[in-house]
């Protein structure tokens, strides 16, 4: 499971992110999710730690606090959905075809 850390400054990068959840334990992984036309960064991201135990103590510490300026939102990460077959180019659906 991971952590959700949302309301995030755009000038965050991975390691300064990891060393403000290393407080409260060891972190695995860090995901800052980027924008696929600009390429900048979308304001929130995802850390993985050792633990259970871990992340609850980053999320009861970290939820609310300032940081960078922001006040974080922090909580356990949701998995994503399944967005079915509807998503992307829908073509010509509920439309007529013109040819």
């Amino acid at each position: 499971m991971s952590v959700y850390v949302g309301n995030l400054s755009y000038e965050v990068t991975e390691d300064s992110l990891s060393a403000v959840f290393a407080e409260y334990g060891s972190v695995k992984r860090i995901q800052l999710p980027t924008d696929r036309e600009t390429g900048r960064m979308r304001g929130f991201g995802f850390v993985e730690m050792g633990t259970d135990a871990e992340e609850t103590a980053a999320i009861e510490a970290l939820d609310g606090a300032e940081w960078m300026g922001r006040d974080l939102k922090v909580n356990k990460a949701k998995p994503k959905e399944d967005r079915g077959s509807f998503g992307g180019n829908r073509g010509g659906y509920g439309g007529r075809n013109r040819y």
